[in-house]
């Protein structure tokens, strides 16, 4: 059984989920539920980045200690990933005691393992607290940070702890070159790349503020206790995560799953850190783009959003999931709007994968009273859905979701145009028992692959449907290769009873 370790982002902790959480989070658990039908040993993290200067502002803005803010977040985030079905198997806390002295051991392995990497510096330059991190000049277009331009950035001058960054530039360029698995997809690789040709700067390693923050274990020549600078605090999660009792976590993980504007940090100061500190570089990182709504990226800071809970509230956590990786790309930017949401919702799942299922098993329940027949095979039908799970398990293990779910719905369309090809009610009629037993027998395995296909995208539905379908056991516990000639028969199917709903026609405005 191979191992399977994959992260995403932690979520800061100073405002509630947004849809570029949840495209995050929904991607990663696609991904994890993927590897899991494949027969992984999959650990899923997630969590929180609860330190840094934005959690104290939130919190004195609000009248309450930080503590009680992450607190509150934490448990809002946690319920939302839930109600979203993420099958997270972690989820870690930057406030953690554990994750706190990991970060305290890591930092003083670098100062073990390479002395010299770790210096004293007085510095001076443009902070934007929405990054948390000093800018560069090709970072700021009038007077703003790029990220966020409604933020006035912050002079500030102080001593600091300072990584020797510039010191990886080549190991980087090299590891990257040789590895090109390591930045994913092509077009983050290529940035990175581009980068590291412009050459490194070293970057602070702590804040002489001490709020909200976890104390670098060695004060400065001064004797100044300062804080860790919030990246070297929040990226080493994913190691600190495997130190916590009872986890699988184990180092180095297979995937971090991350947005494209914090790509440097994992992708350049993260292995930096950990080849200074002599442990093994993740996999593979890959770097998801922005949902934009009407053009525009989703930000608090710029005002805008979308309420997570009424795009859930709308036709379900399944119908959201799915029409959030079917719409936007996982390898680049990509538009949610309302009419795209309807429109998916109602061709793909409505009018699609839930009228295939009220139709097939309507006809199963008529006419063989339930019990899916013992009928000779394979028919064109099956022949066709295995053809496309192996195109799905293809664009699956090259991280294409969408292409995934692109190519797993042709078998909806295909199966449905197997219905009105065949015509059951006639074949019935006619009184020809064998014919009609080899096209509900395909249906059914039909909808047996779909489910399994299915799962990792919206997972609620799919257990409804292998369900009603009689499947045995648990879908997540199938075994993927025999999914593709799925013994089905003599399993007892349920008619559902509407597994997606068609949308109801909105009343007009003033008609109440």
């Amino acid at each position: 059984m191979a191992r399977f370790y994959i992260t995403t982002a932690i979520d800061y902790a100073n405002g509630d989920p947004h849809i570029g959480h949840a495209l995050e989070k929904v991607g990663a658990d696609c991904i994890a539920r993927w590897r899991r039908l494949q027969g992984d040993d999959v650990w899923f993290l997630i969590g929180m980045d609860e330190h840094g200067q934005k959690v104290a502002q939130a919190a004195t803005a609000l009248g309450i200690s930080p503590q009680e803010l992450v607190d509150r977040l934490a448990a809002r985030f946690a319920g939302t990933w839930d109600r979203l079905m993420v099958s997270r198997d972690q989820f870690i806390r930057t406030t953690d005691p554990v994750h706190k002295r990991g970060v305290q051991q890591l930092i003083e392995r670098i100062f073990a393992q390479s002395p010299d990497d770790f210096y004293e510096q007085s510095y001076s330059g443009l902070y934007c607290v929405g990054c948390e991190s000093f800018k560069q000049p090709a970072d700021i277009v009038d007077g703003r940070c790029i990220l966020h331009p409604t933020r006035v950035l912050e002079a500030v001058e102080e001593r600091n702890w300072f990584f020797r960054l510039s010191r990886y530039r080549d190991f980087l360029r090299d590891y990257i070159t040789k590895h090109p698995e390591f930045v994913q997809p092509e077009s983050r690789r290529n940035e990175i790349l581009a980068l590291l040709e412009q050459g490194l700067e070293d970057v602070s390693a702590s804040r002489a503020r001490l709020e909200c923050c976890i104390p670098i274990p060695r004060p400065t020549s001064d004797g100044q206790r300062q804080a860790t600078y919030v990246w070297f605090d929040a990226l080493p999660n994913y190691w600190t995560a495997t130190l916590f009792p009872g986890t699988r976590a184990e180092w180095p993980a297979s995937l971090h799953v991350i947005g494209k504007d914090i790509t440097r940090f994992h992708c350049v100061i993260w292995p930096a850190m950990l080849a200074a500190a002599k442990l093994p570089l993740p996999r593979s990182v890959w770097a998801h783009g922005f949902v934009y709504l009407g053009g525009e990226r989703f930000s608090k800071s710029a005002g805008v959003k979308l309420d997570l809970d009424e795009a859930i509230d709308r036709y379900g956590p399944d119908a959201f999931r799915y029409v959030l990786l079917r719409e936007v790309p996982w390898d680049g930017d990509g538009n949610f709007s309302w009419e795209r949401f309807e429109e998916r919702y109602t061709s793909d799942l409505a009018d699609g994968l839930g009228n295939l299922a009220s139709r097939s098993l309507a006809m199963v329940a008529r006419y063989r009273e339930g019990v899916v027949p013992s009928a000779a095979g394979p028919e064109p039908l099956d022949t066709f859905g295995i053809d496309v799970m192996r195109s799905y398990a293809e664009a699956m293990d090259r991280l294409d979701l969408r292409g995934a779910a692109e190519v797993a719905w042709t078998l909806v369309s295909r199966a449905n145009q197997y219905i009105v090809e065949n015509a059951p009610w006639s074949l019935a009629k006619a009184g020809d028992d064998a014919r009609l037993d080899q096209v509900l027998a395909a249906l059914v395995r039909a909808l047996a692959r779909l489910a399994v296909m299915a799962w990792p995208f919206i997972p609620g539905k799919a257990e409804e449907l292998w369900v009603l379908i009689g499947a045995p056991g648990p879908l997540q516990a199938v075994a993927w290769e025999s999914a593709l000639a799925p013994a089905t028969a003599g399993w007892n199917v349920r008619k559902p009873e509407g597994l997606f709903p068609r949308p109801q026609p909105k009343e007009p405005a003033g008609s109440k």
